[in-house]
């Protein structure tokens, strides 16, 4: 059956009037034949000139946007702390400052663990509960500062009623320039918090939290040097960091002897648990002795190892804390 015909609403021929306050472009995407021909599009085997400067500069523009948004991001950062309801104090550690210099067997990157953030202070953000305080990452923070630019910062979140004074300043006092975000490397963010476990954000909108003391000092020791290569000494070094926290710190009498002989085993033919490196487990288990109260009955090999880990000068933090 056919269809009735419907007569065109328009005709074939209609003549457009185009405004004339614009410039006209030739059509680079013409084909051959096309009244712009392949030869202005290009010339001697070469894209057009014009259309070269045109791409060059839409690179420009769009590198100073991403440099502009960095940048905005980082004076960002310094309005709003998260998880923060008050600042007590900013501080800043030079490298310069440090008593002494320990020396790690390789040496990290920045660029290479966090990724390149230009125009961004990098802030590392960490919420604990007063009444369990991180001696590990006080130790590691001032290891940091001796191998970075850190600009350090105390906070109390609202679900805290009180704080120790020693908390309110275990990160240094107030610096002067703590304005001046671009001076520094690293942010080290310190939040006393009412939380269960201590936890840890890098950044902050899209990574999940790092739970527990043990996991968190590990991530900040990657900041200072690369876990051995050797897959048998990394596992000594992870056993200890977890004998360390679930024995020492958490165990009962009985569990922290056991862990005490085996330090004192370990240490007989060693200056370091993990051999003869200074290493994260070497910060763990200091801490968690000097916490558990039992520095003054340890056994031979464990008091030299103690001495020698004050002889560095980083630990001071973590012994004045508990004076």
């Amino acid at each position: 059956m056919p269809m009735y015909q419907v007569k065109p609403i328009s005709g074939s021929h209609i003549k457009t009037d185009l405004p004339t306050c614009m410039y006209k472009l030739p059509n680079i995407h013409a084909p051959q034949g096309n009244s712009y021909t392949s030869e202005h599009a290009i010339q001697n085997g070469e894209v057009d000139p014009a259309v070269k400067a045109l791409e060059a500069r839409q690179e420009e523009i769009m590198k100073k946007l991403y440099d502009l948004k960095a940048a905005v991001e980082g004076l960002a950062k310094t309005v709003t702390t998260p998880d923060a309801d008050l600042d007590l104090t900013v501080s800043s550690s030079l490298s310069s400052q440090s008593p002494s210099s320990t020396t790690f067997n390789g040496i990290s990157d920045l660029d290479t663990l966090l990724g390149k953030d230009l125009g961004a202070l990098r802030d590392i953000v960490i919420n604990a509960n007063p009444a369990q305080p991180p001696l590990t990452l006080l130790v590691l923070h001032s290891v940091l500062c001796q191998r970075y630019r850190v600009l350090s910062t105390v906070h109390v979140h609202s679900s805290v009623t009180s704080v120790p004074p020693q908390l309110l300043s275990c990160l240094g006092p107030r610096h002067a320039d703590s304005y001046a975000r671009q001076m520094f490397q690293l942010g080290f963010t310190l939040i006393w918090k009412d939380v269960p476990k201590l936890q840890m954000k890098f950044s902050v909108q899209n990574m999940c939290p790092i739970e527990g003391e043990a996991n968190v000092a590990r991530f900040l020791f990657k900041l200072l040097s690369p876990y051995p290569s050797d897959p048998a000494l990394a596992t000594l070094v992870d056993s200890w960091v977890d004998t360390a926290f679930f024995q020492l710190a958490e165990g009962s009498a009985k569990e922290r002897a056991t862990v005490l002989r085996a330090l004192n085993s370990a240490l007989g033919s060693n200056p370091w648990l993990a051999g003869p490196e200074f290493s994260l487990a070497d910060i763990a288990c200091y801490c968690c002795v000097l916490q558990s109260g039992s520095a003054s009955s340890t056994p031979t090999n464990v008091q030299r190892w103690i001495k020698s880990c004050e002889n560095l000068g980083h630990f001071s933090p973590a012994k004045l804390f508990l004076q």
